[in-house]
């Protein structure tokens, strides 16, 4: 869907629940919400909200769900059930609350890479598009603040084992407010990707957030093996063709 279409949509005020909505881009996405006026429930663990619970969700008024829901994990099998159970919960709440409009960000290149966490977000993909709640699905590349959880998940005494790995960053708050335009217009099917404006390594990356925040550290670039390891490194996660690029670089983050 273009820009210009985008606005034509919008309407003026939107209640949204937003799955995931205490994460990196899912509080960024209530921070816009709220921004624009929008009514806004967050549905999270911390809010009291456990979506891969069999206990009733009550989504009564809710016109549109963003789902940014997550789990941190390299397990396939850990992965799959907790998307299966939140995924399948929050569809059948939506459903029966009559909500219009179900918007979903997923990762780009998951099809092609089904493995560990993306073999979660596979399935959670395909139970949102085989569901009769109508839907949004768009893809995007890792954040810039990626570099900052690698580092932090991979660090063992004074040395981060980063993957090797070439990413095209994407500002999380860029992301979270593509989002926001999704859920405040018509479904739409899959959308196109949100990819950043350059193609960077994730080692580099992670050396360069270590030096402007001052955090000590050695960063080891390591190849991972199997399937999953040569998509990191062989640009399977990259854009795709007809993709929306967002306008600022990891450079351009990290001074901000």
């Amino acid at each position: 869907m273009t820009a210009t279409l985008i606005e034509e949509e919008r309407t003026m005020t939107v209640q949204i629940a937003i799955a995931g909505g205490t994460g990196v881009v899912g509080r960024l996405s209530v921070e816009d919400a709220h921004a624009r006026g929008h009514e806004v429930t967050v549905l999270s663990r911390s809010s009291g909200v456990d979506l891969t619970t069999p206990r009733a969700l009550n989504l009564h008024g809710v016109e549109a769900v963003i789902d940014v829901t997550s789990i941190q994990t390299s397990s396939a099998a850990k992965s799959k059930a907790f998307f299966t159970a939140a995924t399948a919960n929050l569809l059948s709440a939506a459903r029966a609350a009559g909500v219009g409009h179900y918007v979903l960000l997923s990762i780009v290149g998951v099809d092609d890479a089904p493995y560990g966490y993306y073999a979660g977000k596979m399935t959670q993909e395909n139970l949102v598009t085989a569901g009769d709640v109508p839907w949004t699905v768009v893809r995007s590349t890792q954040f810039h603040e990626f570099a900052e959880q690698i580092f932090r998940r991979m660090k063992v005494g004074p040395v981060s084992l980063v993957p090797a790995m070439r990413s095209q960053p994407i500002a999380a708050r860029e992301v979270a407010a593509r989002l926001v335009d999704l859920a405040e217009t018509s479904p739409a099917g899959r959308v196109p990707d949100l990819a950043g404006p350059r193609v960077e390594r994730m080692a580099d990356m992670t050396r360069r957030w270590t030096r402007s925040t001052g955090i000590k550290g050695s960063i080891i670039e390591v190849p991972l093996p199997g399937g999953f390891g040569r998509a990191l490194r062989d640009g399977t996660l990259l854009a795709r063709p007809g993709c929306w690029h967002s306008e600022q670089t990891f450079t351009e983050w990290l001074q901000n």
